[in-house]
């Protein structure tokens, strides 16, 4: 790489830290939320606006998102513990689980009957059921909330992105197969190798990073454990082509169940991850073309309003099976409307098995993302608010 290459870089990079910086500034101080400042930032600078970001650069989104992704779902598994799972813990299974379902079942027969072929539509049902756990958190913290509701919300959260990585390798491994024609054998094959194979690979890092992390003495060291335990995790997930958020996810609950002498590991790399997440979500901003997105047509729109349904009726049925109190099925499901990184990644997986979808899974996707980090925290907001655990609402 030439003097000009490298200075290019390295200027794109401070370009880019910068702008993360003014996101984190206007969204402390705007009802929109940093990541979707962060697209809109990375579509102003793209091909798609004033062309501003060298070619070379956003060859970076592919990995940098890779890496970015594997730490999100390291972090989701520390939210895995026996501890916060026995908490409410038949509200947080069934309605976990109804949400996902649900939400993929109203996705999968809504595209259905507008006619959209059944790969697409089986990928789009899985990319429907992650939800944006920081953005979800970001409110909670914002609004002091606090009481069973929130209890179960937080736990929820913590699964729900669990039970959707599943259900999405299943259906990305069906779509693989139905587009090759493959059989039912084939399927349930390539299903539980996806599957089995990330978690296999999640156990096996996360044990000794469990047993070995954390005891040297404080300090900077914490952060190289992790950060090697994190790219180890990636790199073998993708030289053994299994899932690295759900591989990452595993690794994170072992470490979160396993290692009782420290939170070192969390704690370090929630402090890296959002550089890493800077340059993500600005590169997917960057990555949208209006041209494609223009092309969509009735897709977008649909996968917008069917995902509202699912959460929609996900909700109060978990609800109603799990005996929560009266009204909760109904907020719980409006609360779970935010959708941002693993929904990205997600789509990153899928694109690496259908390339020639490109221009239909990454403009649905990161236009639904801005919607529902535009609409999705307010609606938890006023969740929070109704049924009485805002701090405003426990002091009127």
């Amino acid at each position: 790489m030439s003097a000009q290459a490298f200075a290019t870089a390295f200027l794109s990079l401070g370009a880019i830290f910068l702008l993360g910086l003014v996101a984190n500034i206007l969204g402390r101080h705007t009802p929109l939320p940093r990541v979707t400042l962060l697209i809109l930032a990375g579509l102003a600078i793209g091909p798609s606006g004033l062309d501003l970001l060298p070619a070379t650069v956003q060859e970076w989104f592919a990995p940098i998102g890779a890496i970015a992704l594997t730490m999100v779902g390291f972090l989701l598994g520390g939210y895995l513990t026996r501890a916060r799972l026995a908490r409410n813990g038949r509200y947080v299974m069934w309605i976990s689980v109804a949400v996902v379902v649900g939400t993929a079942a109203v996705m999968t027969l809504g595209l259905a009957a507008l006619g959209i072929p059944l790969v697409t539509v089986l990928l789009f049902a899985g990319m429907s059921t992650s939800t944006a756990p920081a953005a979800i958190i970001d409110v909670v913290d914002e609004v002091g909330a606090e009481g069973p509701f929130t209890s179960t919300l937080l736990g929820i959260v913590a699964v729900d992105d669990a039970w959707g990585l599943i259900l999405f390798s299943v259906l990305l491994a069906t779509a693989e197969s139905l587009s090759t024609g493959a059989g039912g054998a084939v399927i349930l094959a390539m299903g539980a190798r996806e599957l089995l194979g990330a978690v296999l690979l999640g156990v096996a890092t996360g044990l000794p990073m469990a047993l070995l992390t954390g005891r040297i003495r404080p300090g900077r060291p914490s952060l190289v454990e992790g950060l090697g335990f994190v790219f180890l995790t990636l790199g073998l997930a993708l030289w053994f082509e299994v899932s690295f958020l759900l591989a990452g996810m595993v690794m994170g609950g072992v470490v979160a169940n396993v290692a009782k002498h420290h939170e070192r590991a969390f704690h370090e790399i929630e402090d890296v991850e959002w550089p890493f997440m800077i340059i993500f979500f600005l590169l997917a901003g960057a990555s949208l073309d209006l041209d494609s997105l223009a092309a969509i047509g009735v897709l977008g729109p649909a996968y917008i309003v069917l995902r509202v349904v699912g959460r929609l009726v996900g909700g109060p049925l978990g609800g109603r099976l799990s005996g929560t109190p009266a009204g909760w099925g109904r907020w719980l499901g409006v609360a779970l409307l935010p959708q941002a990184g693993v929904a990205i990644g997600m789509a990153l997986v899928a694109l690496d098995r259908f390339p020639e979808l490109a221009d239909t899974i990454l403009p649905v996707i990161i236009g639904a993302t801005v919607v529902f980090e535009l609409v999705g925290p307010v609606v938890t907001r006023l969740a929070l608010v109704r049924v009485g655990e805002s701090s405003t609402a426990r002091k009127s």
